[in-house]
């Protein structure tokens, strides 16, 4: 990208296929396949460099999902299969290796750490599931909340786990011991979103008050700054693969785009003006091999975007 100033978002294409609301994008920045689930319990993959193709039904699974995560180095994808736990889809097989009970609820995100060797799943009833990755069996369950786990944040070089919830608090655990480290206050409602900066230096959050929180992780997780960024409920934010972007896409049907290190507003994505999503937008993924964005939204549709920097 060669300009930071004010990038245009341009409609590329539709994807439809989908039967009910689509709610989970997952995929590699460096790769062209993207992963998408919603409602229906289908799990299909879509080529980004041929966003023309249809694309290939991956899994059928019984119930709703709301999260995945693909491990690109393994070729694994992994499904939240909401009450039925966890499985794990070898994708160059085409089949399924693994599947792991987990407290009978709605799965809200999982991550995944390579160099712990573990995997997070954040759950509806309050628990955080830690798995290995190896084999994918449950090595903790721990109780957090009474509420929903709703989204969950890892930082690397600091070894923290941010966790989301519906009970408006994030709690920032020892990602090895889980031990808890601080719980950070401020949001009026659920958070549904939480994403460290390319640099380490904020935890971003967003959620059900429509607010986007920026907390100063070396300061003790303070908060530096609160924007009222959407008029309904934050779905989502994510970062440009160079960092020099934000993304946040909310249940007021707009996606919108901001510079990662002022958080100034400098492009709004909407039906009226860009034929953006009709209902709420649900979830996005950020490609870095041609700079283009993935949304997918409650209207069983997904839409690719062109990032195109003006001069």
């Amino acid at each position: 990208m060669s300009s930071p100033s004010r990038p245009q978002l341009h409609k590329l294409a539709t994807l439809t296929g989908h039967h009910d609301c689509v709610y989970a994008l997952a995929g590699s920045a460096a790769e062209p396949t993207i992963f998408s689930a919603g409602s229906d319990g289908f799990v299909v993959s879509w080529n980004l460099d041929e966003p023309e193709r249809d694309g290939e039904l991956v899994a059928r699974v019984e119930n709703s999902v709301y999260a995945l995560r693909y491990l690109p180095t393994r070729g694994l994808l992994l499904i939240g299969h909401n009450f039925q736990g966890l499985q794990v889809i070898s994708l160059a097989e085409k089949k399924l290796l693994h599947a792991t009970a987990l407290p009978p609820a709605a799965i809200f995100d999982i991550g995944h750490s390579a160099a712990r060797r573990r995997v997070y799943v954040a759950l509806g009833d309050g628990t955080l599931a830690v798995l290995h990755d190896d084999d994918f069996r449950v090595d903790k369950l721990l109780r957090l909340s009474e509420k929903s786990l709703r989204c969950l944040a890892l930082h690397e070089e600091r070894n923290e786990l941010a966790v989301g919830g519906s009970d408006a608090l994030i709690r920032v655990l020892d990602a090895d011991s889980l031990q808890l480290k601080y719980v950070v206050a401020g949001s009026t409602n659920s958070v549904f979103t939480a994403a460290y900066s390319p640099d380490g230096r904020w935890l971003l959050t967003a959620g059900r008050d429509a607010h986007l929180r920026v907390w100063d992780v070396a300061a003790g997780y303070t908060e530096h700054q609160s924007i009222v960024a959407h008029l309904f409920a934050i779905n989502h934010l994510t970062y440009s693969p160079d960092g020099q972007f934000l993304l946040t896409c909310s249940l007021d049907k707009s996606i919108k785009l901001w510079d990662a290190a002022s958080f100034r507003l400098l492009r709004v994505v909407d039906k009226a003006r860009s034929a953006g999503h009709g209902t709420s937008v649900n979830k996005l993924f950020w490609s870095g091999r041609r700079n283009r964005v993935v949304s997918c939204s409650d209207d069983r549709s997904l839409a690719v975007w062109q990032i195109e920097a003006v001069g």
